[in-house]
């Protein structure tokens, strides 16, 4: 007897369907899988059959072959158990003769108890099963809000091998999950608020600018004035995710494993801070496996590397493709995967070793040829690639205590309803098509800049003045050009003015002090 019932596997970040053949002879009892499985498919043998017995479901006494199609594709993982259970089961008699399996999509674990257990990724096989015309994808019950995520599919969380069989013989029907039960991180409120950070007030700036066009931006400063707190509040003055961008964000941190227990669907912004000793495969991704890295973990959110020249030259140099492509691109004997990294890059560092370099309030104790040294652990392509530079200085008595009624802290909230308005004016400006291309200035390529970066007279002619006396590269002039259209974005500006391109060029004159570029 012959049954056939559709699974999914991960490749990447995304899905791809398994039709899951289950032949019965009767002959000597054996057990045998194929199609490419890995070393966790090929268990999934002993798991059935123990599953069965331990839950009193007679195991068929037949020589039984299992076709994981198509066979020139590599399996992997435990999320095949629950399909070939239902191909066993249907061809030893334990299901109803005639269930249709045509539009029906099984995932997930089995225990040796017959419980099913959660994988990773099924928001992501979820979304194939839907695109190959599946109307029921059957998850486990700690994944079933997760895939319910998805438009166009009933989607059934199963806890037990019992409730499986009972619904599939119309014997105890499980109800599906409905996408209104959601459980999602979704009032986007943030335990921390720009108005904590005192003084640094262009420091503040440059971070409202950055998160209006997207810009990679990089903190330098003394020990203590603020750098890693602003960075850890910039994802609340960023806009809030779209459907579309929390739905893919999801995908990536489901198939890497390591979405939050209970939430089925991202509604903040990722906020990524690896620590400087890691590998460049943990921040690329990598693997025999590949699995998404840190910059694809980031996608959609925020990228802080703290002390950055104490991460490995390797490792930095490693983000040179990422932050232009936004995608890496892992190749493997088996394959090649891509995965999405658009995100923003915050980098925060201190002037050299002992962190007080260039600072009148503390003495530096490193030698010149120390702090030469220590800078030049930043290359220059990669300082290329950072938007905005900012400097920041350590902070007076006054700015601290609050007794300097001049300075205004202004909350999230205030910033974001800013960054807001100015990113709604860069999508009316360049019209529904490129909007579509073009999420922030920041991703703006040669042609879109001469569209949309329109400056009058006089800004040209300083932007030619400070071209030539900065030696800027062909990248620093579109970068510029990129900051300055952020800044005349939020002044509501469909021309780009002499004071924006003053403000984007003072915004990353830093290497010019520290790098002597």
């Amino acid at each position: 007897m012959l049954s056939r019932v559709f699974s999914a596997g991960l490749y990447g970040i995304d899905g791809f369907m398994v039709s899951v053949e289950v032949d019965g002879q009767p002959r000597l009892p054996e057990f045998e899988l194929v199609g490419l499985p890995d070393a966790a498919v090929k268990e999934a043998k002993e798991r059935v059959r123990t599953a069965c017995v331990n839950s009193g479901f007679r195991f068929p006494e037949a020589a039984l072959l299992v076709n994981l199609a198509p066979a020139d594709r590599r399996k992997e993982g435990s999320g095949f158990d629950m399909a070939i259970l239902a191909g066993i089961l249907a061809v030893s008699g334990t299901l109803r003769p005639g269930t249709d399996f045509s539009d029906k999509c099984f995932v997930g674990e089995l225990s040796l108890s017959g419980d099913i257990r959660s994988v990773r990724g099924v928001l992501s096989m979820c979304v194939a099963a839907r695109d190959a015309g599946m109307r029921e994808f059957y998850a486990p019950a700690e994944n079933a809000a997760e895939a319910a995520a998805v438009e166009g599919i009933t989607v059934f969380g199963v806890q037990t091998m019992h409730q499986l069989v009972e619904h599939l013989n119309g014997q105890r029907l499980l109800a599906p999950m409905a996408p209104s039960q959601l459980s999602m991180t979704g009032d986007d409120v943030y335990d921390l608020d720009f108005s904590d950070v005192r003084g640094q007030a262009m420091a503040k700036r440059a971070m409202e600018i950055a998160a209006a066009g997207g810009h990679n931006i990089l903190l330098i400063g003394p020990p203590g004035t603020g750098k890693s707190m602003l960075a850890k509040r910039l994802p609340t003055i960023l806009p809030p995710l779209t459907f579309a961008e929390a739905i893919e964000t999801t995908k990536i941190h489901s198939v890497a494993g390591v979405l939050p227990e209970g939430v089925s669907l991202l509604r903040r912004r990722p906020f990524r801070s690896p620590h400087h000793t890691m590998s460049a495969v943990s921040l690329i991704g990598g693997g025999i496996n590949p699995t998404p890295g840190e910059v694809s973990l980031a996608h959609h959110g925020v990228l802080f590397l703290d002390e950055l020249p104490e991460f490995p030259k390797q490792v930095t140099d490693a983000l040179r493709q990422p932050l232009e492509d936004r995608k890496v691109t892992i190749t493997r004997a088996n394959g090649r995967v891509t995965f999405p990294c658009a995100f923003m890059l915050v980098a925060a560092m201190n002037p050299c070793r002992c962190g007080y370099f260039g600072d009148p309030r503390h003495k530096c104790t490193c030698k010149a040829g120390d702090v030469a040294r220590y800078i030049s652990r930043i290359s220059g392509p990669m300082l290329d690639r950072i938007d905005i530079q900012i400097e920041l200085p350590s902070l007076s008595y006054d700015e601290l205590s609050d007794t300097d009624k001049s300075t205004v802290r202004e909350s999230s909230a205030t910033v974001r309803e800013r960054v807001c308005a100015a990113r709604d004016f860069a999508a009316r400006r360049m019209g529904e098509e490129d909007s579509r291309r073009f999420f922030c200035n920041a991703q703006l390529d040669a042609a879109a800049i001469r569209r949309y970066c329109v400056a009058t007279d006089e800004a040209t002619d300083l932007l030619r003045t400070a071209y030539n006396a900065l030696g800027l590269s062909a990248r620093g002039y579109d970068r510029v050009m990129r900051v300055a259209r952020t800044i005349a974005d939020l002044d509501a500006s469909a021309e780009i003015q002499a004071q924006h391109i003053a403000e984007a060029i003072q915004l990353r004159s830093l290497d010019r002090k520290y790098w002597g570029a």
